[in-house]
């Protein structure tokens, strides 16, 4: 089959873009065309900015009809609004990367399943714009304009990214923990999280595209090694044979009233329990979580490792500076 990904140079749209090559489909990616490409085989590009919505809808009015359209960088209504535009009419189905962040919380129950209420704090603008744009698509949807698909993944990771922690994905947190430096962590680190491996997340995007079942529903591909943030940190450690860091705990409120750069997913998402239920994918889409978690790790290390992307600690020293400070509110408050 013919399918278009908008996107195609990051984590997910790489491994799709994989997946679909060795079944045999013709891929085609729309991008800037700002990224190198990490794909082995034969795909067509085309460049372009979709946020400049008239030239972006005239290319694609003016490109071969696709039989499914994939679209991974779709992250504001504005943009969900030309999607509709572009692809009515021109597609048997559109799959949209949306998110599990578009849910309220914390959750009434867990795990979150695909029909809990989607209402995230509207200071939360990535998870506030998912879910306008869900609304949109889900509206095209039911019109009849686009038959559309909704896939949220959960932290996604591996080859070609890094690791999440507490204060984002920068690569100097690898080398803390190997050189056993202490880690910050918010809150008690015993919320639950999940990550998942990118080339299972792939699958269940690589099965949706010629599956009509999939029409108008949403679906989780998360990970389902449920583990806490203690537990996260620590089996980090142990996937690069490092030694058990010592985990530092600071309140959320404060690290986002300290670092509000850092520290605010921490404050809107973080905190949080992240638990889904994968058994929609599972049943419809062919999702199996199959890379465990330190597997997983030792796999995105080695890239890190082999591109030389794994920035030495030394060159910012934001811990090195929080972490005394607490220590010693902590010793004031006992005195």
């Amino acid at each position: 089959m013919k399918v278009l990904i908008i996107g195609g140079s990051g984590l997910i749209s790489t491994a799709i873009t994989r997946q679909l090559i060795a079944r045999g489909d013709a891929v085609t990616l729309y991008n800037r065309g700002r990224t190198l490409l990490r794909i082995d085989g034969a795909v067509q590009t085309i460049h372009g900015d979709r946020t400049n919505f008239a030239a972006f809808e005239a290319q694609m009015a003016a490109t071969e009809r696709f039989d499914c359209v994939i679209d991974m960088v779709c992250y504001r209504p504005a943009e969900a609004e030309s999607a509709v535009r572009a692809f009515a009419e021109r597609t048997d189905h559109y799959i949209f990367c949306s998110t599990v962040d578009v849910y309220t919380k914390p959750a009434a129950s867990y795990p979150i399943r695909e029909d809990a209420k989607r209402k995230p704090d509207p200071a939360f603008d990535y998870a506030f714009d998912k879910m306008a744009c869900e609304e949109i698509l889900f509206a095209a949807h039911a019109r009849g304009a686009l038959p559309v698909t909704l896939i949220r993944p959960a932290h996604t990771y591996g080859e070609g990214g890094a690791l999440l922690h507490t204060l984002g994905w920068d690569t100097r947190y690898i080398d803390r923990i190997r050189k056993g430096k202490p880690i910050l962590v918010h809150g008690d680190g015993s919320s639950l999280w999940s990550s998942c491996h990118v080339d299972d997340v792939a699958v269940a995007f690589a099965h949706a595209c010629a599956n009509p079942i999939t029409y108008g529903k949403a679906y989780h591909v998360t990970g389902e090694e449920w583990q806490s943030w203690n537990q996260y940190h620590q089996r980090v450690a142990e996937a690069l044979d490092a030694p058990s860091p010592t985990l530092i705990h600071i309140p959320t409120d404060l690290l986002a009233k300290a670092l509000p750069t850092e520290a605010t997913w921490c404050k809107l998402n973080f905190q949080f329990n992240n638990i889904f239920d994968n058994h929609a994918a599972r049943q419809e889409l062919g999702f199996r979580y199959t890379v465990p978690w330190i597997e997983g790790v030792r796999r995105t290390v080695a890239w890190l490792d082999e591109h030389g992307r794994v920035e030495p600690c030394s060159d910012h020293d934001m811990e090195d500076r929080v972490i005394p400070a607490w220590r010693r509110a902590e010793t004031a408050m006992l005195d």
